[in-house]
């Protein structure tokens, strides 16, 4: 905690309620400051936010990049001063990508002065890279979860292919938070159903219902059962008919982590931070700051200061690093343990999974590539990525991915024996059969590719449209995701003017990096 942080008591007994109340007036103070945000989320998933962190995951704040960390993933972005304030209270430190934690904090109190605003790593949505203890860069609604399940889907697989002897090296789970806006985007049904078909049991997201959108009520364009749609993927559904019950929020948890034979769904009915009664449900109340007057009465019903501002009381950051921390560094603790004998009874698995955790690549990757001699007809792009996935593929035993439905052996699939199918009873398959989801694909590559395999995603170029997305959102995080384009009808017309990517190139060039 920096110098400049108000440090005072605060008259709430309770140390979880300190800590929830702790989180909401941080969300007050920061959005006042920015002038611009949305404080009305995180003050209501505060309850569920705290329940997590300090009694569900395993997560140690001291080393945030931690290979069998539990994932958390705020799929709803625009709540990011939620995630934001936990990271500063529950004290996770930087990192340095080359040489791991830095010791100091990843977060700081100025940086949630300054949230929304340049120079801070308490972004407006969380960035991966910028913040330790951000997951995913979470900006456009949607990609968060769908990005969740290709973290899940690289658990299962690393799991499969190298914890031989099962002792549950790599078991963590991955929980998204998402809201009405997420499942509006026909994004989470394309994620959705391929998570239920490869029916990942350590899969959870939260859904915060509060039938809120920035427009106004979310029953001017969302009224379906969200229940009934996710038990036809084939997921668990499981409510909590209040945000603030957390007994009811803790039964829900322990009941995912029970489950082994498809994802959760844990539907949470929560009232919107609104401020005093006359915004409560006006239009444009969601998106605007409270004000110096709304955020003093506000701050008055939880029994707050009302000044100064950006009060952390020190009782708060302790009780929720205690409960975290003695969790999260014992099963950091035991999990260095384990990993120290299987580097004895299998050192070359345990080699290839830190050159996996560095985000290299083995020696001798590229000794098989085929080359092409200069053809006036030339040999279709297609056969000849066929042919480079498959040279790459034997020497790169990480290597997974597939295509939208375009997945044939001479393009996309790796067709030697040991490559296999990615499926609930093969999660080691090293072939995704992504169907006809060009969008989750892109946001789902991006999740396996964030748990370090390395991942390709393919489809026709003028279907980039549908993935674009993902796509430049892998493009700003900088992973080294290829996305293999290898289909397109230039000159050849057979398809018609639909399937002539004429302005793709350009448009890709476009994106950042």
């Amino acid at each position: 905690m920096t110098s400049n942080s108000p440090n005072r008591s605060v008259a709430i007994d309770d140390p979880d309620e300190l800590v929830i109340t702790t989180l909401r007036a941080l969300a007050i103070d920061a959005v006042n400051a920015a002038g611009s945000g949305y404080p009305g989320t995180a003050m209501a998933m505060a309850p569920v936010m705290h329940t997590l962190w300090s009694e569900y995951l395993r997560y140690d704040p001291d080393d945030p990049n931690w290979a069998n960390r539990d994932r958390f993933v705020l799929s709803v972005g625009h709540a990011s001063i939620l995630l934001h304030g936990i990271i500063h209270l529950a004290g996770v430190v930087s990192v340095d990508p080359r040489t791991g934690p830095v010791g100091e904090p990843a977060v700081t109190i100025d940086d949630l002065r300054s949230y929304r605003q340049g120079n801070t790593r308490a972004t407006g949505h969380p960035e991966y890279g910028v913040t330790a203890g951000v997951e995913t860069t979470t900006g456009p609604l949607g990609q968060g979860i769908a990005t969740s399940v290709g973290m899940a889907m690289a658990q299962r697989w690393t799991a499969a292919r190298l914890d031989i002897d099962g002792i549950g090296l790599f078991d963590h789970d991955v929980i998204a938070l998402c809201g009405d806006g997420d499942l509006m985007e026909g994004l989470s049904y394309e994620a959705g159903s391929l998570a239920g078909q490869q029916q990942l049991s350590n899969l959870c997201w939260i859904y915060d219902s509060n039938a809120v959108s920035i427009e106004g009520s979310t029953s001017l364009a969302f009224s379906e059962d969200v229940a009934g749609r996710f038990e036809a993927f084939g997921w668990q559904v499981l409510t909590v008919d209040d945000a603030n019950d957390r007994p009811a929020l803790r039964t829900a948890l322990d009941t995912f982590r029970e489950t082994t034979d498809r994802p959760t769904l844990i539907i949470v009915t929560s009232t919107i931070g609104w401020g005093s009664p006359n915004r409560a449900g006006t239009q444009q109340a969601h998106g605007i700051p409270f004000g110096p007057e709304e955020a003093a009465a506000t701050k008055d019903v939880y029994g707050w200061p009302t000044s100064p501002t950006f009060i952390i009381p020190e009782e708060a950051g302790h009780h929720l690093r205690s409960t975290l921390c003695a969790r999260g560094r014992t099963a950091r603790a035991d999990w260095d343990d384990a990993f120290e004998a299987y580097l004895t009874s299998h050192p070359e698995l345990a080699a290839q999974f830190t050159t996996m955790q560095q985000r290299g690549l083995p020696d001798g990757w590229d000794d098989d590539l085929p080359s092409f001699e200069p053809d006036p007809v030339g040999i279709p792009t297609r056969i000849a990525s066929g042919q480079a996935i498959n040279a790459i593929g034997p020497n790169l035993p990480w290597l997974v991915g597939g295509a939208a439905d375009t997945g044939l052996p001479s393009s996309t699939l790796m067709w030697f024996p040991e490559a296999g199918g990615m499926q609930p009873t093969q999660p080691g398959g090293r072939n995704i059969h992504f169907g006809v989801r060009e969008h989750a694909m892109a946001a789902i590559t991006n999740g396996l590719t964030l748990s370090n395999l390395r991942a390709y995603d393919a489809s026709y170029l003028i279907f980039t449209d549908y993935a674009r997305g993902g796509i430049r959102l892998s493009a700003l995080m900088g992973l080294p995701v290829v996305h293999v384009f290898t289909h397109d009808s230039f000159e050849i017309g057979g398809d018609g003017p639909t399937h002539q990517p004429v302005e793709q190139l350009a448009s890709y060039r476009a994106i950042p990096n």
